[in-house]
Order: structure tokens, then sequence, then C-alpha cells
């Protein structure tokens, strides 16, 4: 048979086969949604700095529920309360699920941890231990004081930094960490140890957390067109390997710090989290053993789910008070008589103004495209006390 020949009948067999299957396709009643391209699908109205607001576009046409296609994959997009109780809850197990994405695969040793592992006796048993072992009332309490003590030393800081521009995000992202790292690492590593054999320094700590951050929110075009995810068009899956490394030893430096400490000393008492993780890994009782790699993931986890999301919500709030200089002074009298959060604290502690002659109508208050929004750029502002000086030194 001549290749032409062959070639001809091969091109036939195709196209009977595409014909059939359109054919006899069962018609789906399908949400309303944009017409999608050949292989990229929709995903060329995502393109730009903030996806998110172009999907606030579309939804604005479509209404509270339409389909897109990214790439290779229909996407059902709920924007409504109604549509997010009818996915998050009505029908919770049949979609829980979560997708098999390039950063779960490298940066969360393989989809261990909470975030991107599978529904099913591994994320059951690893939500039942956030909600009664981690996070329990009693945990949180006993952990208060590391808390109170971050706090305090913020407040000191900034008492230092009267009169001067200072970078809030900084402040409040190194607060966070610093909490963070105590609570599940049981170590500040943020500032310095003075230690010759210390792991990595405070500035390669927080560059870790926000690679890992970032690439988490990153549209890797491979997730939506798998056969070229080989490719690596974006060099997003070199980078994620990279920090995946990175973090993995810096998490089995502190675990082998953490058995040491452990070795030997009968009835231990958990001194943090990770403490807590490594004495349920010893429960035979679990329904699902917890090894090294799930201690690792479920520590990962608590970095960062605990760091960058508040220190970015601080932020926001900060930011929205000085566009609004009435709501500041009102929620400022309102938090004189009731001081809790560390927000409430920052007001109650200080009096906030923008830096030099800017005006609100100058305030920038755009946002880049990420898991936490963070804003376009870091609110800058000047702070004058408002307490005695001893109070900021307690």
């Amino acid at each position: 048979m001549e290749l032409s020949t062959f070639a001809a009948l091969l091109l036939a067999a195709v196209a009977v086969i595409t014909l059939f299957r359109h054919l006899t396709r069962r018609k789906l009643n399908l949400p309303p949604g944009p017409k999608p391209w050949p292989i990229i699908g929709n995903l060329n109205l995502l393109a730009g700095p903030l996806p998110h607001r172009n999907m606030h576009a579309l939804v604005q046409k479509y209404g509270p529920i339409m389909q897109l296609q990214f790439g290779s994959f229909p996407v059902v997009v709920g924007s409504s309360v109604e549509m997010a109780e009818a996915i998050l809850k009505t029908n919770d197990v049949k979609l829980a699920d979560r997708p098999k994405i390039a950063a779960g695969k490298y940066t969360t040793y393989n989809y261990s941890n909470i975030t991107w592992s599978q529904y099913g006796p591994y994320w059951r048993q690893a939500r039942k231990i956030c909600l009664m072992e981690i996070f329990s009332p009693k945990r949180l309490d006993q952990f208060e004081t590391v808390r109170v003590q971050e706090l305090h030393s913020l407040l000191k800081k900034l008492f230092l930094s009267a009169g001067k521009p200072i970078n809030t995000r900084d402040n409040f992202s190194d607060l966070s960490l610093s909490v963070i790292s105590r609570l599940v690492l049981g170590k500040n590593y943020t500032v310095k140890s003075g230690s010759q054999k210390e792991y990595m320094s405070p500035k390669e700590f927080k560059e870790m957390i926000d690679e890992l951050f970032l690439l988490n929110g990153v549209l890797d075009i491979g997730d939506s067109i798998p056969w070229l995810a080989f490719l690596d068009l974006q060099g997003y899956i070199k980078r994620m390997k990279a920090v995946g490394q990175l973090f993995d030893g810096f998490l089995e430096h502190t675990l082998n710090e953490h058995q040491k400490r452990r070795r030997g000393v009968k009835d231990y008492v958990p001194q943090d989290m990770m403490d807590i993780l490594l004495q349920l890994s010893d429960d035979p009782n679990l329904e699902v053993q917890l090894d090294r790699t799930a201690v690792k993931a479920f520590t990962m986890d608590l970095i960062a789910g605990g760091t960058e999301s508040s220190a970015v919500t601080t932020e926001w709030a900060m930011a929205e008070l000085l566009k609004k200089p009435e709501y500041f002074k009102r929620a400022t009298e309102e938090l004189d008589r009731v001081i809790q959060a560390s927000v409430a604290n920052l007001l109650h502690g200080f009096k906030w103004k923008l830096p030099g002659d800017m005006t609100t109508e100058e305030l920038n208050m755009q946002e880049i495209f990420g898991l936490s929004t963070p804003k376009q750029i870091p609110l800058v502002a000047e702070i004058e006390p408002r307490l005695p000086a001893h109070m900021y030194s307690m």
C-alpha cells in the first residue's frame, strides 16, 4: 500500500471516529460561558496582571455560575452565596478533590500536605489533627504568651521608629513570621540566633517563604495544557523544584533538632506544633500512619498558611483606614475600650498618618495577583505614640 493511500485512510478513520463521538455525545445542560478557542480554551480571557479582575468581568456578563475552558479542562465558576453553598456544602463530597497541579507535586511532597492532598482518609485525618490537636482552644491558650511577646516586640520597634516613614508590610510580615515560626518550630527564624551552626539566615528564610507562596499562586500553562508541561515555558517548574528542595532541607534540619531534643525524655511534653506532629506520628491508633514526609508537609502548611495571609490582611486594613480618616478616628475611639487583635493594638498604641504631604487620593489601593492578593505597592506610613513611653517596653 502506498504511503499516500495509507495516510488518506488514516485521516478518514480519524474523521469517522471524531464524527461518531460528536453524534453520540450526551448533551449536557452546561452553564453559560464564553466560547473557547482550540487548545487554550478561555485562558486568553484571563491574560494580564490581574486575572481575578478579568474573572469578575466575566461573572458580570455570564452570571453567578458559568463555565470556562482552561486549556484541556472545563471549569465551573460559582460566584454567589447560593452557588458557594451548592458547591461547598450541598455537593461538598462530590467536589472535594483538589486539582493535581505542578505546585502541589513539586513544592508539597507530591500532594502530601493538607492543601493539595485528595479527599479521603488521609485528608480527613489531617483535618481532624488540625481541629482537635493543633488548633484546639487548649493549644491556642498554651501559645498565647508567644503571640503577646511578639506583638509587644513590634510595638516597641514601632515606638523607636516614631516620626519616620515605615514600611508596614515588612513589619507586619515579620510579626506573622516570628509568631508562626515560634509556634510551629519553637524558634524565631526571623532574627539571628548568634549560633555559628545556623542553617539559614533570616533573609533566606523569608525569601524561601515568599517564593513558596508565590509559586503556589501562579497560573502555570502546563496545569491547563498537560502536554506542554515538560517544556516549562514560564520557568515555574524549575523554581518549584528548587524551593521544594530548599524547604525540604530546612525541614529535615528542624526535624532532626526536634527528635534529638525528645530522645530519651520520658513523658516528653510538646513545646511546639512540630513536637505535636512528631508525637502523633508515634501513635499506632491513627487511621493513617503519619510518616516523616507527612510531618514535613503538614509543618510546611502551618508555616506558609499562617504567614502571608495575616500580614496582607493587616496591611489592607491599615490602608483602608488611612484612606478614610473618619473611620480611623472612630475605630481608634472604639478600640480604646476593647483591645485584643493586633490591628487593635496598632491603632490603640499609635496615631497613624500618610508620609509627608501625601493625600488620601494619592494612596495606591491597587493589588497584584496571588494567593493572598497583596497590595501592589507596600503601605508606607508615619506613626506617633499615643501612650506613655513605658507602655511600649513591657
